[in-house]
């Protein structure tokens, strides 16, 4: 796999309400049509974030074309050289989880009309999502049934995760601040964000979702994470059809997996969690 040449493009996908999403595809020298992957990045996140270009690249090797891209209000820029920084925190504090969703929608739409050439197959769409970004492929995949499989990384079983106190200030402000420890940006979050969950309570519903699913799905979490914590791998799974679910615990790892951004080189979980996927996807008797 390591020895398998790996082809990037780099564009632009335009969204539903006109704003362009950095996106990369990646895959192997080879005239078989492949199957395709979906990669969401979670909140603060990008898709150049850390290790996820060298899953990218190892996914593409096991035979997959693999397509990442960033949110429109990730908060990063559209050049090449701001893909990788908050640069646009204007934009970061307008985001919602239905912007979200829209995004994603117009990547499949783009994929599948296939505007790029690519040679994949179409009745192999399988998504990936990180943290938030696991949310959002699980709600994506309970509606979209062009989704044949699913993965979710260290992902959250809910959106709203905020106490009643912080949600009446957030009310009050009109927005409220988090700080990113790694640039030590305060990146403010409009009250906006909430009114969506208000507004679209069963659009929005993750567990919901995720007890309709009709696909394989594998659940990957780390035991040590202080973001998401496992217990909501494991409520996921517990919801979940359990002929078509797998749910992976490493232990001794976190949120990342070990990883960390810019990248330092991988873990054992980390290609632990890359090998899983790999068997997973490739797994002919758990195609629908």
């Amino acid at each position: 796999m390591d020895n398998i040449k790996i082809t990037k493009k780099s564009f632009y996908i335009k969204n539903s309400h006109g704003d362009l999403m950095a996106a990369d595809i990646r895959y192997p020298d080879t005239e078989s049509k492949l199957p395709l992957i979906i990669f969401c990045h979670g909140f603060k996140g990008f898709k150049d974030w850390g290790g996820f270009p060298y899953m990218a690249d190892k996914l593409a090797a096991a035979g997959n074309f693999v397509l990442s891209f960033n949110f429109s209000y990730n908060g990063t820029g559209e050049k090449p050289e701001e893909q990788s920084e908050f640069t646009r925190l204007d934009l970061f504090a307008k985001n919602t989880f239905s912007r979200e969703q829209d995004d994603l929608q117009s990547v499949i739409d783009y994929a599948v009309n296939n505007k790029e050439g690519f040679g994949f197959d179409k009745n192999k769409i399988y998504l990936i999502g990180h943290s938030r970004g696991g949310g959002a492929v699980i709600l994506k995949a309970g509606e979209d049934r062009r989704i044949k499989k699913l993965v979710t990384l260290a992902s959250v079983n809910r959106f709203n995760r905020y106490n009643e106190s912080m949600l009446k200030k957030w009310k009050e402000a009109g927005y409220i601040e988090s700080l990113n420890t790694r640039t030590n940006q305060l990146m403010r979050m409009d009250y906006t964000l909430v009114e969506d969950l208000i507004a679209n309570p069963e659009k929005l519903d993750i567990q919901q979702a995720v007890s309709e699913l009709k696909i394989p799905y594998l659940i990957i979490h780390g035991m040590q994470d202080l973001s998401v914590d496992y217990s909501d791998a494991e409520d996921l799974y517990a919801r979940s059809s359990k002929d078509l679910t797998e749910l992976f615990l490493l232990e001794y790892t976190g949120h990342t997996f070990g990883i960390e951004h810019p990248f330092k080189g991988t873990t054992i979980a980390f290609d632990e969690v890359i090998k899983r996927i790999v068997d997973f996807l490739g797994d002919n008797n758990k195609s629908n």
